[in-house]
């Protein structure tokens, strides 16, 4: 039976908390709705003491930008994105429109369909996340969205010209330096200088993820990407060193952000507690992922991989980094994560900044029914039908019949005159069939 050894603050005081999130973010979203780019400044201003002449930067100020960023890091952030945009390409190349008859004379299909606008936020207040930049704006390219506007806040009190850069480099058409509530709401509900889009994506805090979740329906969303959070699951193969960099190194985003083990090893458990009270202490961000260990940090200890499976099933976290005997039976055995890191010798990080998957992932247990953001997330699969003549009769038989079922006088009709019209014996409805044609 699982067992935890250390557990993080009660679900009532989480609560409360998302209570006052989710206050906060619908008063600024009403804002916004009435007011536009007047109620976006102020926030901006509020927020983030930013009030440029425009939130959108220029050419030349993109320009400036690449001049601040030394060309090691330029080919840096171009590696990192030309491993996303392979990927990216992969996984569109497998999704395949589809044309067929399914029966003579009918042929259905779908085509994978780009969406026409998409929003993407990349945060950068706290940290400049910079390759949050190709895990949206060059997904949504690869999918072939023709309008991606990219939003980033401002860091230090000016655009971050690394974040501008990867905006650009990954084929933003508009960039604007603007964060938080106020650029999501800006994205979704549009002002008057911003169309709305019609996606948005991208991770961000618990506020942004409110914002997303309170827009959904007015537009797409990827998914509920609220603040990090990481599962390292090991056995005896592993060791408290490793394991507390990897919950660290996750937990450093926020203080609110979650970390957990799940092991069969006592002495891993043990281990790890300690190296995380010890490594906190001379991590530069020690004090922010500390706290975060401190509030929402878990150790739960199992007798055997099935049990460890259960529960890690149960926490659906974001990051699963397995390093045990057999990482492979993780990958075979679970069903909800946003994305596992198989062995010692891969970790989140990589996934985070390079390796080329996408970094965008279900939190709040919402990997229980979605994956992470790909470029699936920019197409609408919409079907389409073609029918024959003939195909229309012997069809439009089944449908009227079914539509008399369900008294829908109207639907049934839609059949009838088909019939009427395309039927070879010029049949006045079904009433008038052949009990030889009734019987289809």
């Amino acid at each position: 039976m699982a067992k935890y050894l250390k557990n993080g603050i009660d679900a009532d005081t989480k609560m409360k908390s998302d209570v006052k999130v989710r206050e906060t973010v619908e008063n600024i979203l009403s804002e916004i709705e009435a007011h536009g780019d007047s109620i976006v400044r102020q926030y901006s201003e509020t927020f983030d003491k930013w009030s440029p002449e425009s939130f959108r930067l220029t050419r030349a100020e993109i320009e400036a930008c690449y001049a601040e960023v030394p060309q090691s890091a330029q080919d840096d952030i171009r590696f990192a994105q030309t491993q996303v945009r392979n990927f990216a390409q992969i996984q569109r190349d497998s999704m395949k429109d589809v044309e067929v008859e399914t029966l003579p004379g009918v042929t259905l299909g779908h085509r994978h369909v780009p969406v026409n606008a998409a929003g993407c936020y990349i945060p950068g207040g706290k940290y400049p996340l910079i390759a949050s930049a190709h895990m949206s704006v060059v997904t949504a390219k690869v999918a072939g969205v023709k309008r991606v506007i990219a939003c980033a806040p401002p860091f230090n009190g000016r655009p971050h010209p690394a974040i501008v850069i990867a905006m650009d480099m990954a084929g933003a058409d508009e960039i604007y330096c603007v964060g938080g509530v106020q650029a999501v709401g800006m994205m979704a509900i549009g002002t008057e200088t911003c169309p709305p889009v019609d996606v948005l994506v991208g991770p961000g805090n618990a506020y942004v993820a409110e914002a997303k979740r309170q827009l959904f329906g007015r537009v797409g969303i990827d998914l509920f990407a609220g603040p990090t959070e990481t599962m390292i699951i090991a056995d005896d193969t592993s060791d408290g060193e490793i394991c507390a960099a990897d919950l660290l190194g996750q937990a450093e985003h926020g203080v609110n952000s979650p970390a957990v083990l799940i092991t069969n090893s006592a002495k891993l458990a043990q281990d790890t507690i300690a190296e995380v009270e010890r490594q906190r202490r001379v991590l530069s961000t020690g004090d922010v992922a500390g706290k975060a260990w401190d509030d929402y940090g878990q150790v739960i200890l199992c007798d055997s991989y099935e049990e460890m499976v259960k529960m890690a099933d149960f926490v659906a976290s974001e990051h699963v980094q397995v390093m045990t005997k057999d990482p492979n039976y993780f990958l075979e055995n679970m069903t909800n994560y946003g994305a596992l890191f198989l062995g010692h010798e891969t970790n989140v990080a990589y996934g985070d900044k390079v390796i080329g998957t996408n970094h965008t992932l279900p939190t709040n247990k919402a990997a229980r029914y979605t994956g992470g953001l790909w470029v699936g997330k920019f197409l609408k699969t919409c079907t389409f039908q073609r029918v024959t003549e003939e195909a229309s009769v012997m069809v439009g038989e089944y449908c009227s019949r079914l539509c008399s079922y369900e008294g829908f006088a109207g639907h049934k009709e839609q059949a009838d005159i088909r019939l009427r019209r395309f039927d070879n014996q010029n049949v006045q409805g079904l009433d008038a069939l052949p009990s030889s044609r009734k019987r289809h």
